[in-house]
């Protein structure tokens, strides 16, 4: 057993909101194996806050996405990157650790080269996605890599930076226990109404992008399917503008705010369209069919198509190397591709039955069934700070 002889301080970066929930269950895992030893410093959401993270700033300041969308705050983000990497120092941290976010943890990382300070990034940049030599480069940042893919470790161990599969943090976000009657009941929908879930995206862009085309292809559902309620859970601060779009719309539409509330409209609904990202993951978890669609700026959109050589990007799909949930990405997010397959879904109890069926092989890989991914995190996090001792 190791004996434990001073608090810790850990500090933490996250830049959005899956990086806060992964945050979270990182220092509830911490907290666990070190009560009372362990007090939490840097940027962080919400979620690491209630936890107990003193953060330095509000971490929306770096929720953007997309290289024309970051120009225009990119003086206040260098800012904050070198008041963040001079608070660690200040601190004297026993660990560094970064969540995603790589433009912003990779730039902290740097300014920490030559320090003592043991460094972590948290998720993989996607080097088998697009520039494959960015494992290189953050093999000369970090001590230490945490990811959530399982194929992804020997990207960054080839080039020797030490790497561990810690699992996917869906896999104990609670998606899989939605409540449908009890959501049914609290908003007064009959058994025999369809449902459709909406997530248009956790980020102002993204939702100002997806409403319209997403609007324009429900209606051509509703005129082949019949109506249907659209459930709409929101997050952060795209909240607001999805509440108010949603006020014109030509269906009946709720909108739903928290996690519980989120999964028991998972557990109710019979299709979801969705924006690309993580919440493609609780969607599986929750046992949801879906479509996935994405829209970027025109420009980032130009940029990404012509660096981006994968055939998916739905996590599900490149899991399994199938096409198990259609994806509709940059120019093929039109009304008409949504509408197609999410007409398609709807109509169809065999094509919602083979994505369930898929979803519960992908979501073992992930890591479903085994200790917890924020406990395994923690695992590599405390053996690094007493190592360093």
């Amino acid at each position: 057993m190791i004996e434990i002889k001073k608090k810790y301080r850990i500090f933490l970066t996250a830049g959005e909101p899956s990086g806060d929930a992964l945050g979270v269950k990182l220092m509830q895992g911490l907290k666990e194996k070190l009560p009372d030893q362990v007090e939490f410093y840097g940027v962080g959401g919400p979620l690491m806050c209630a936890e107990g993270l003193h953060t330095l700033f509000p971490m929306d300041e770096l929720t953007v996405m997309g290289i024309f969308e970051v120009l225009p705050r990119l003086r206040r983000i260098l800012k904050r990157i070198s008041e963040t990497a001079k608070k660690v120092s200040e601190l004297k941290s026993d660990i560094f650790i970064s969540i995603d976010a790589p433009d912003f943890s990779f730039r902290v990382a740097k300014k920490l080269h030559g320090s003592t300070i043991p460094k972590v990034h948290y998720v993989a940049p996607s080097v088998w996605v697009w520039r494959p030599g960015r494992a290189q480069k953050i093999a000369g940042l970090y001590d230490h890599l945490l990811t959530v893919l399982p194929f992804e470790p020997p990207y960054f161990t080839a080039v020797g930076l030490p790497a561990t599969f810690v699992g996917h943090s869906v896999v104990e976000t609670g998606a899989d226990t939605g409540n449908a009657d009890a959501f049914k009941a609290a908003h007064q929908i009959s058994p025999e109404e369809k449902i459709l879930l909406l997530l248009a995206g956790s980020r102002r862009g993204e939702v100002t992008r997806h409403l319209p085309i997403f609007e324009k292809a429900l209606e051509k559902v509703k005129t082949d399917v019949g109506d249907f309620t659209v459930v709409a859970p929101v997050i952060g601060p795209s909240g607001s503008i999805v509440g108010e779009a949603l006020k014109s719309w030509p269906f009946k539409c709720i909108v739903v705010d928290g996690n519980q509330e989120k999964y028991d409209a998972m557990a109710a609904a019979d299709v979801a369209l969705a924006a690309s990202g993580t919440v493609g993951l609780e969607l599986a978890l929750a046992g949801l069919p879906n479509v996935i669609g994405y829209k970027m700026n025109p420009l980032t959109s130009w940029v990404a198509r012509r660096l981006i050589k994968i055939r998916h990007v739905n996590l599900i799909n490149i899991l399994l190397k199938k096409d198990i949930v259609p994806e509709h990405i940059l120019e093929f997010c039109t009304v008409e591709n949504l509408h197609r397959s999410l007409t398609e879904l709807f109509s169809s109890d065999q094509k919602r039955q083979a994505q369930i069926d898929q979803f519960h092989e992908a979501m073992i890989l992930l890591g479903q069934g085994g200790e917890a991914p924020g406990a395994r995190a923690a695992d590599v996090i405390l053996k690094l700070i007493t190592e360093k001792e």
